[in-house]
């Protein structure tokens, strides 16, 4: 636990103190190569390290999605994951999802279907949603439902980030069939 009154931020990185291990893994589309505290989570690699701040720290048990990012397909907390767990992975963040400065259709469709209040779900949510439409590009409102079910929100209630993903998978079916 961290000591207010020892400590002005109880919110920064603490290194282990051990051996760093090499870590090679490719983040966003970007091969990445560091020496790290084998202790340091994959959360903490992304913000600390890489400075990815999209990906939000929230309860540090797994139960929030705040700091889901994708791994090898697959929706994950990256809160508890060692990053050293991620050696050779595919990782993708919340700002992998641009391109070229232009916002994904999912994005769009969140902002357009009012899926964000104060915004810190968002990257999660979005992360879970893309993962499921990865698998799955034409998902039914149950399967959207049980996609996003470990990332809690507490401003919007679900409608309008199930919209969203909804809304995003049939722009998404559009678009490949427009070629």
């Amino acid at each position: 636990m961290c000591d207010h009154e020892v400590k002005t931020n109880c919110f920064e990185y603490i290194d282990s103190q051990m051996p760093p291990v090499p870590l090679e893994l490719n983040v966003n589309g970007e091969s990445i190569y560091e020496l790290i505290d084998p202790a340091m989570t994959l959360l903490d690699f992304l913000r600390v390290s890489l400075k990815l701040f999209g990906t939000k720290e929230g309860c540090r048990e797994g139960e929030c999605g705040a700091c889901t990012v994708i791994m090898n397909g697959r929706a994950v907390p990256s809160c508890l994951i060692l990053a050293i767990e991620a050696q050779g992975a595919d990782i993708i963040t919340v700002e992998g999802l641009s391109k070229n400065g232009e916002l994904s259709i999912l994005q769009q469709e969140f902002i357009k279907e009012d899926g964000l209040q104060c915004g810190f779900c968002t990257p999660g949510m979005l992360m879970s949603a893309k993962a499921l439409l990865d698998r799955n590009p034409n998902p039914t409102v149950d399967e959207v439902k049980e996609a996003i079910a470990g990332n809690l929100c507490r401003c919007t209630g679900y409608k309008s980030i199930i919209n969203a993903i909804l809304s995003a998978a049939k722009r998404e079916r559009e678009a490949l069939s427009n070629g």
